[in-house]
């Protein structure tokens, strides 16, 4: 009988979560590939790494791809609602059925290396899903694929390819117990993705992380294209709280309109770093015109980052998990929401710099509502409570969040705010509860995120 859906998702669960169940080296993910006939050697690819907007260039640059009628795959972590979502072709979710037909392929693989004693220990639960995006990708044809690193970058499962172009998005503070506690340690670690001769396109601003990758970048031969020195956007204006409309304009005179999907001012940089990476793949020979870069951009869906949910009373999803994602949320509230009364909905996961995301947050606060997202590393309600109140006087304890998000909506008036943020667990858990209560309510991009298994 053939492995079901639901069986493959609950033995890659039986593996541990990610943050569990690091393996660090590459060895495990080479050798399965080399049992699956080198799969990530049958496309071309684009691998991204960085600290935060990884994601989300991902999306803009797969959406370029799409417009340009390349069969396009992405690889993103983690997922929202399903884990269909982070093994995607030309912007479809991989079927429950291909799914399960990748895990079997995988599985059957690593088992026969376990017989042979080729293998020291069982690969784990991102060796496994990235082994299987790969091999999917083979399987249908893909004429390119746009990776993101899970965690960090030089021991990364995915950093088994030798892509047409590297991306390092901006560097900033997170899973300092994995990557160092100094930004330049946690630089290095994403310069790990770098390969020999590869273009590489870099929108790592800060001072000592740029240093490091442009060491690393002229160690290798590396050519580099710094995003902030060479774009720039002009005349830019946002409607629609936050969806900014602007002109890109670089060094050598191109200058492109765009208009991207995703809120937020930050975006604007995102979408820049998404258009120098397609400015050299045209370097490399690819055929990408503006209009498709473009269209690409202003196409992009990306769920869960400033994702608008509802406009009564305004409600926004993000799942900034760290202390520069919670700049960016603070930042569009300025930019955007100012004067207006703020309910917060917050959950985060254990390993998270809570004090540092409050302090970010909550002074902006009416009231805060914490809540716990549904993953064994959720923080305690009591925890963020505390910190919560070192901020805001008003502040809740609901632990489920369906619930949580229903509270803080009805203690907002009509033309206050609710803002759910501190992890995309917790995003993941409300476009959940919104898609099984209230499918009607739905706006923006509610609509791209699967339904539960």
């Amino acid at each position: 009988m053939p492995l079901s859906y639901n069986d493959a998702v609950q033995r890659l669960l039986w593996l541990g979560h990610e943050g569990r169940s690091l393996k660090w080296d590459l060895e495990n993910t080479r050798r399965v590939l080399d049992r699956l006939g080198r799969p990530e050697r049958r496309f071309a690819s684009v691998h991204i790494a960085g600290t935060n907007a990884k994601g989300s260039v991902a999306a803009m640059l797969a959406s370029i791809l799409r417009c340009v009628n390349h069969r396009t795959g992405l690889y993103t972590s983690p997922h929202l609602v399903r884990m269909n979502e982070r093994i995607a072709i030309d912007g479809q979710p991989i079927s429950n059925a291909d799914f399960a037909a990748a895990f079997a392929a995988t599985s059957d693989a690593i088992e026969s290396l376990l017989a042979e004693g080729a293998l020291p220990h069982h690969p784990s639960y991102f060796e496994c899903l990235t082994a299987m995006a790969l091999w999917h990708f083979a399987q249908a044809g893909v004429g390119v694929a746009v990776l993101e690193v899970g965690l960090g970058g030089r021991l990364d499962a995915t950093n088994v390819v030798t892509p047409e172009v590297t991306v390092i998005t901006p560097i900033d503070f997170d899973h300092e117990r994995y990557l160092g506690h100094a930004i330049e340690q946690i630089a290095a670690e994403k310069a790990g993705i770098i390969k020999p001769g590869v273009p590489l396109v870099s929108a790592a601003a800060h001072p000592h992380a740029r240093a490091v990758v442009a060491a690393r970048a002229a160690e290798l031969s590396a050519p580099l294209m710094d995003v902030d020195y060479d774009y720039r956007a002009e005349e830019a204006q946002a409607s629609d709280f936050g969806l900014y409309r602007f002109v890109a304009r670089a060094r050598d005179g191109f200058t492109l309109p765009l208009a991207p999907s995703l809120r937020g001012a930050h975006q604007v940089g995102n979408a820049l770093t998404a258009v120098a990476v397609a400015r050299a793949l045209g370097e490399r020979g690819w055929k990408i015109s503006a209009d498709a870069i473009a269209r690409g951009i202003a196409a992009t869906d990306w769920p869960g980052r400033l994702q608008l949910l509802r406009r009564q009373p305004l409600t926004f999803l993000d799942g900034a998990h760290n202390p520069a994602g919670a700049r960016q949320v603070a930042r569009f509230c300025d930019d955007h929401l100012r004067g207006r009364p703020l309910h917060f909905v917050y959950g985060t996961v254990r390993d998270k710099a809570v004090d540092e995301v409050a302090e970010l947050l909550f002074p902006r606060a009416t009231s805060v509502t914490v809540t716990q997202p549904s993953t064994p590393r959720a923080a305690g309600c009591e925890l963020l409570a505390r910190v919560a109140r070192n901020f805001c006087a008003d502040v809740h304890i609901e632990p489920d969040p369906a619930a949580a998000l229903a509270r803080a909506t009805a203690r907002a008036a009509r033309d206050d705010v609710v803002v759910v943020t501190g992890s995309l667990f917790l995003v993941g858990d409300c476009l959940r509860a919104l898609e099984a209560s209230a499918p009607a309510a739905r706006t923006d991009r509610v609509t791209s995120a699967a339904a539960p298994a």
